[in-house]
């Protein structure tokens, strides 16, 4: 009989989020990996559900997944589970998934619980589209390229942060994009569940003297809205100043054509060709 590898989410926080068909699959499963045996050993307790246990991990991942692959195989159906959420979500479950995929086996991914969707829609923010960056960047480079990337993105989007961090990062926000509304989604689906949205600067505020005053605790997922039309305003006023200083230069120097002084602006700022032939035209 053939095996198959079947990709069980698990709640982000409230075990009555617990999907039925995961449930299911776990009881049927040969195997369970887990990405902590700790973690889903206590969730299969709390549901009675007796399967052997299995850890695979980030460490694992790389040696066991070939593995892996060829118990399914051989006939195992194999569970995998994440600490909470929906595995493959920022999680070494997406390196199984592509293992087995690769390799021809069935995998079944069962729908459930995801922090990402659920901090989407708790923000309240009305944009259709968003982006789902991992996790925040640590490192103050890596985080500015991040930011700066988000200027021109015409989308929502999402990071997870370490509440020990969530203070910098905001404070990185708002100095980067003053203008944006973000929203800090803590402890979704828990008892303590708390949405905190607003601009950029009067959030990062807010953190920045829970941090003082002790630290924040539980999961965060940070929501930057997408731009609005005052920053989409705002940029296009920039990008026309600085065009035109650029068009100055590029016609002083005389050694590009106007036609290509046009394209250039055109590529350099993103303005229409109508605005960059109007700029080189009338100098």
């Amino acid at each position: 009989m053939p095996g198959k590898l079947v990709i069980c989410p698990t709640p982000i926080g409230n075990l009555d989020d617990m999907p039925p068909r995961a449930l299911a699959a776990l009881r049927d499963a040969d195997v369970v990996c887990a990405e902590d045996t700790r973690v889903t050993g206590k969730l299969l307790a709390a549901f009675g559900i007796r399967t052997r246990l299995e850890r695979l991990d980030e460490n694992l991942m790389g040696e066991r997944a070939a593995s892996i692959v060829e118990r399914v195989r051989a006939g195992e159906t194999l569970a995998y589970c994440s600490d909470a959420g929906m595995p493959g979500v920022s999680d070494p479950g997406l390196r199984l998934v592509d293992a087995a995929l690769d390799a021809g086996v069935p995998v079944e991914v069962l729908p459930g619980p995801t922090a990402v969707a659920t901090a989407y829609v708790a923000s309240g923010f009305t944009c259709p589209r968003f982006y789902f960056g991992g996790f925040f960047p640590r490192k103050a480079g890596e985080r500015a390229q991040a930011l700066e990337s988000l200027r021109g993105l015409d989308a929502v989007a999402l990071f997870y942060e370490s509440p020990h961090r969530i203070a910098s990062a905001l404070a990185d926000v708002a100095h980067a994009l003053p203008m944006r509304r973000v929203a800090v989604c803590r402890e979704l689906t828990k008892l303590h569940e708390e949405v905190v949205r607003g601009q950029s600067g009067d959030v990062a505020a807010t953190f920045a003297a829970r941090e003082a005053e002790g630290g924040v605790k539980g999961e965060v997922v940070l929501v930057v809205d997408a731009p609005g039309e005052h920053e989409r305003e705002a940029q296009a006023a920039d990008a026309a100043v600085s065009a035109a200083d650029r068009a100055a230069q590029l016609v002083a120097e005389g050694v590009l054509s106007r036609k290509d002084i046009v394209k250039a602006l055109r590529e350099e700022f993103g303005i229409s060709r109508n605005e960059a032939y109007d700029l080189v035209h009338g100098l």
